[in-house]
């Protein structure tokens, strides 16, 4: 087999350390038409996301991507920094409630610990610190990009060798179809000649024109060489584009859209309940096959 197939679920995670920081990136990908990519990245590192969809489309040819991004510096990279128009308004409201509440004033921690009075500012790294630091988080979304990968490939092959299975099914069901007894000329032509008399001992009033329009109806109708042709030639081309693998999933379910349409005639045609069966049983095993296919890239 050439290229590995790949699944369009998967999961992948790494973290790593650098320059005070913190780093977590989870990649999370499920069924998508085309490579749909959405990133939610801590703030301050929205530069980044034209690096991460580069990074993902390298490797990814299909699906719904998600890219989470989550970093935070270390207590000792951070500085605390009083808001002093909120602290001004709570000394204000202290000031005039003093005179109206006998309660005992608070202490500095206590309007210290209110919310906004006091923000956590990140302290900004020097340039060559910060490049590394977005070296670091482009290394660990690809750490975490390959194991979503390796996922999607492992699923990939366990699909494959279910779609596998299932063509040759249908390749099985075309040969019985293909060879069987009522497919033979002397079958047709008795066939025929049953349903001919039919129409001529009946009281129709057809001419012997119509009749004979008639008759080539119902041999045109029974020839199902050309569906199975179809399907046969439809057969080759999923087991070439499965030994060919890599991204083949939208290719393989248009093949599967032919393979139904095939069956859907073969079964119309049928004059026999024989063949008939046998295109129902094909009507099966293209939708289990085709319910396979969607989930590949």
């Amino acid at each position: 087999m050439g290229n590995t197939l790949a699944s369009m679920t998967g999961f992948g995670r790494a973290a790593a350390q650098a320059e005070g920081c913190s780093i977590v990136c989870e990649i999370k990908a499920v069924n998508g038409r085309g490579l749909d990519i959405r990133t939610r990245l801590s703030p301050g590192f929205d530069a980044l996301e034209t690096d991460i969809r580069r990074i993902v489309g390298e490797k990814i040819a299909r699906g719904s991507v998600s890219v989470y991004l989550n970093v935070q510096r270390e207590t000792a990279a951070t500085r605390l920094v009083v808001n002093a128009q909120a602290l001004e308004s709570v000394l204000e409201a202290i000031d005039t409630l003093k005179y109206k509440i006998d309660a005992e004033m608070p202490s500095i921690d206590g309007i210290l610990a209110l919310k906004g009075v006091v923000d956590t500012v990140d302290a900004e790294l020097p340039a060559e610190a910060e490049e590394r630091l977005f070296a670091a988080i482009r290394e660990c979304v690809g750490t975490a990009l390959n194991g979503l990968v390796e996922v999607r490939k492992r699923e990939g092959e366990q699909i494959a060798a279910v779609i596998a299975a299932r063509i040759d099914d249908i390749a099985v069901l075309v040969a019985q179809a293909e060879a069987h007894p009522a497919r033979t000329r002397e079958a047709i032509l008795a066939r025929l000649r049953e349903q001919v008399q039919m129409l001529v001992t009946g009281d129709n009033g057809l001419s012997e024109d119509r009749l004979n329009a008639e008759a080539l109806i119902l041999a045109t109708k029974a020839d199902i060489r050309e569906e199975l042709d179809r399907l046969k030639a439809h057969v080759d081309a999923a087991r070439s584009l499965l030994e060919k693998g890599g991204p083949v999933g939208r290719k393989l379910d248009f093949l599967s859209q032919e393979f139904n349409r095939e069956a859907n005639t073969l079964c119309s045609k049928s004059n026999d309940v024989g063949v008939t069966r046998i295109g129902l049983d094909l009507k099966a095993a293209i939708d289990q096959l085709r319910e396979q296919v969607q989930n590949l890239e």
